[in-house]
């Protein structure tokens, strides 16, 4: 080596590139101006000799070797950086032509790196992570276009095209990016830190869609680790876990008129009856290794049921990618990727749009409550507790082996903020059902005395929590009119779906978990008893409209030995259909948004096991198929009948008639649309018993007639219907001036439509004790 070129040399720098410690590679490596000219160093490990090519002029330039590992060094003369190639040699001689990703440099924007750091770039996903891009220029005059293909920029020859990468690890001495497109040798492509900031980044020209790629983190002089992309769009199928590069811009969407339809839409006042899905289990790929079906096909046959049946809505568990098929996706390593298991971020959006096209609303499951130990993923992302507490009693679930993210670091709020959006505007779907936020609202949730932190105050509440997601539900309302966000929450924490300027969470909807235990524990209750626990039925009216409430038969209740909902009906299985006829007619006629899980629209008669497909046999066996139709006529019916949807959050819309008849544990009530234009009457008998003649109050004078019955014979039942016609008598009953005398169904639930022929009647103060008069005619076995 010439004197003067070693004069020039850094040679601590340089050992710490070849024992690859060093966090700021860009001070060595690529070119660098000096006294007397350009020094260009490069690190090729493996190589034993190298040139410089000026893409200019096509010179070359022979590349002094300045230590074994593979550093090479050359002073160019000149006082301006031009673009240029490496020509590697090897000791077999092989020769490679190299791109230097050292003279792209700062292209991640400081200003990017200050929104992150303050927690309040939305759109952090389009820099962070893995982004095929093409820059023109060098050094301090470059330009990158992001998200570009390769075909793209192919005839404009200033451009260079490759991958932007890009990863937050504030506390690692060195982070690289490795792959098949560099032998996973952490040496070659060190990631430049972004100033003093905890963001590395690189261009790494040539790089494009469907390279394998992972960041391997040096923390301390032995300790590097192999971690898969925080903010990936797509991951190998497990076990593997390495990233894979994607381009989510080459889908061509097909919604349009479904999203500008979405912004205008109201919510509250529109059918919302949700079809709830673990796709994994939903169908199998007969004769294959996995089992797991494509989103493509998926979309196809689950269009085609989820319109045949009714509903309006699907409801996913988790699709982000998780290592472990019995976690259902409830423990997410991968955030920004859907699932590999049925294909690829595009088959994704296939199904998404499919489903729009066909009117049909997507909900996705999200878990921004805790995440796995997993090796690869978020876990000591760099050496640290980066995205968790340091301190377990803070930063761990004891119950469920997982970690707790750290919500007052703002950009670890910002990870999880940008993600809710990302899945709402990159993947078009119509709400973010958040898992397990009763975890995230209080410190000692699971945990005993000793086992966590109080906050400031002293208090279990968890107030960076709390701040996060009112935050998230102001951003997202603002950002994505008719977007919905809801909640999984499991205590009585107020106004969860209150906006933030009036302290509430700000979430749309809530799933009401206190109805569907109470109701789920009392119909399991043998009939002759349920009397004794006839305010489990009725005491989910005294808070229906605290908060606005999704009614819910969620996988929860199909789990972990609880058995299907068909199992847990009490009787002989002619009984268990009639009970499951009731208690989801009772469940649709309840004001209140509503969810099923998969297969118990046909009564599948075992518990859900993820690694199974849904026994469909058993739909076409005659019972099952007769209630897979009876709810398939309960959700045209509700769709049919706004009384039964627009005024599911205004007390004005129900009206109880008779709450408190234990001994028949019957009840009736009143649902109104939003102009009481339709007024639906609901009977509903828990037992096994038919009543004939049976005596019933109703508020007005005028005409009932029965429009929808459950025991209809096509529905499995024994047909005890009301064909004619009901005038209303002005005899009291049940504290009102008039009554109807109707069949009461066993195990039934019956819907009449009044129209009235005196509005003004009325209305009684009941007494709710008044003795009944129908007669039993028979009761079933």
């Amino acid at each position: 080596m010439k004197q003067r070129l070693y004069d020039l040399m850094d040679w601590e720098a340089i050992e710490a590139i070849v024992y690859s410690e060093e966090d700021h590679p860009q001070r060595v490596l690529g070119p660098q101006k000096v006294k007397g000219g350009i020094l260009v160093q490069v690190f090729v490990p493996g190589a034993v000799k190298a040139k410089l090519r000026l893409k200019s002029t096509g010179r070359n330039y022979t590349m002094d070797q300045s230590d074994d590992a593979g550093m090479f060094a050359v002073l160019l003369p000149g006082k301006t950086i031009t673009e240029y190639t490496i020509i590697a040699s090897y000791e077999d001689g092989s020769k490679v032509e190299l791109e230097d990703p050292y003279l792209y440099q700062d292209l991640f924007g400081a200003n990017h790196i200050e929104r992150f750091e303050k927690g309040i770039h939305r759109e952090i996903y389009r820099y962070m992570g893995a982004h095929p891009a093409a820059v023109r220029g060098c050094m301090d005059d470059t330009d990158i276009l992001w998200d570009v293909t390769e075909d793209a920029v192919k005839d404009d020859a200033a451009l260079l095209y490759g991958t932007h990468f890009a990863v937050w690890a504030p506390n690692a001495m060195r982070v690289s990016v490795v792959g098949d497109f560099n032998g996973w040798d952490g040496r070659r492509h060190p990631m430049m830190r972004q100033g003093d900031s905890g963001v590395f980044s690189l261009f790494i020209p040539g790089i494009g869609p469907g390279e394998l790629y992972k960041y391997e983190i040096k923390s301390a002089p032995q300790k590097v680790t192999m971690k898969t992309d925080p903010y990936g769009f797509a991951c190998e199928k497990r076990p593997a876990n390495a990233s894979i590069v994607t381009n989510l811009q080459e889908y061509r969407w097909n919604d349009d008129k479904w999203l500008a339809k979405r912004s205008k839409r109201d919510y509250t006042k529109e059918p919302m009856n949700i079809y709830e899905v673990h796709l994994g289990s939903w169908k199998r790929q007969q004769g294959t290794e996995d089992g797991f079906v494509n989103y493509r096909e998926l979309a196809r046959q689950l269009v085609q049921y989820v319109q045949e049946m009714g509903y309006t809505h699907v409801e996913l568990l988790p699709v982000m990618e998780h290592p472990l098929d019995e976690s259902w996706g409830y423990q997410v390593t991968s955030y920004y990727a859907p699932t590999s298991r049925h294909g690829s971020p595009q088959d994704f959006m296939y199904f998404m749009d499919t489903m729009h096209q066909a009117g049909i609303g997507v909900i996705l499951d999200w878990v921004p409550a805790h995440f796995p130990k997993d090796e690869n993923g978020l876990a000591r992302f760099d050496g640290t507790c980066l995205y968790e507490h340091a301190d377990p009693r803070q930063g761990e679930h004891p119950h469920w082996g997982t970690l707790i993210y750290n919500y007052g670091r703002p950009e670890v709020a910002n990870f999880l903020t940008a993600n809710a959006l990302f899945w709402i505007e990159q993947y078009h779907a119509d709400g973010i059902r958040m898992d397990a936020v009763a975890s995230m609202l209080y410190l000692d949730y699971g945990k005993q005395d000793g086992e966590w932190v109080a906050n400031m105050y002293g208090g279990n509440e968890n107030l960076e929590a709390i701040a996060f997601l009112r935050d998230l539900s102001d951003v997202m309302h603002e950002r994505n009119k008719g977007a919905l966000l809801i909640a999984e929450e499991s205590t009585a924490w107020p106004k969860v779906t209150e906006p933030s300027t009036v302290d509430g969470l700000g979430f749309d909807l809530k799933w009401n978990m206190g109805w569907m235990n109470d109701f789920t524990t009392y119909m399991q209750t043998d009939p002759l008893f349920r009397k004794g626990r006839h305010g489990m039925l009725t005491f989910s009216m005294i808070y229906a409209y605290s908060e606005k409430f999704v009614l819910v038969f969620s996988h929860d209740e199909v789990v972990h030995l609880k058995g299907s909902m068909f199992a847990k009906m009490p009787g002989e299985p002619e009984e268990k259909y009639a009970n499951l006829r009731v208690a989801y007619g009772f469940m649709m006629a309840h004001p209140g948004k509503k969810l099923l899980f998969m297969g118990q629209e046909f009564a599948q008669e075992t518990e859900w096991n993820e690694k199974q497909e849904l026994p469909w046999e058993q739909a076409e066996e005659p019972d099952h198929r007769a209630l897979q139709q009876y709810v398939k006529a309960l959700n045209t019916f509700y769709q049919e009948h706004p009384a039964w949807y627009e005024t599911d959050f205004d007390a004005e819309g129900f009206e109880w008639l008779s709450s408190m008849d234990a001994d028949h544990s019957i009840i009736t009530f009143m649902r109104y649309d939003a102009k009481k234009e339709e007024r639906l009457l609901v009977v509903c008998n828990f037992t096994p018993v038919t009543y004939e003649n049976f005596k019933i109050g109703v508020p007005v004078a005028g005409k009932y007639k029965e429009i929808f019955n459950s025991d209809q014979i096509s529905f499995g039942g024994t047909g005890c219907i009301n064909a004619r016609q009901k005038s209303a008598k002005k005899i009291p009953w049940d504290g009102r001036e008039y009554s109807l005398t109707i069949s009461v169904p066993p195990l039934g639930m019956s819907v009449y439509r009044c129209v009235p022929t005196d509005t003004t009647t009325a209305t009684v103060p009941s007494k709710r004790g008044s003795a009944r008069t129908g007669k039993t005619v028979k009761k079933r076995k």
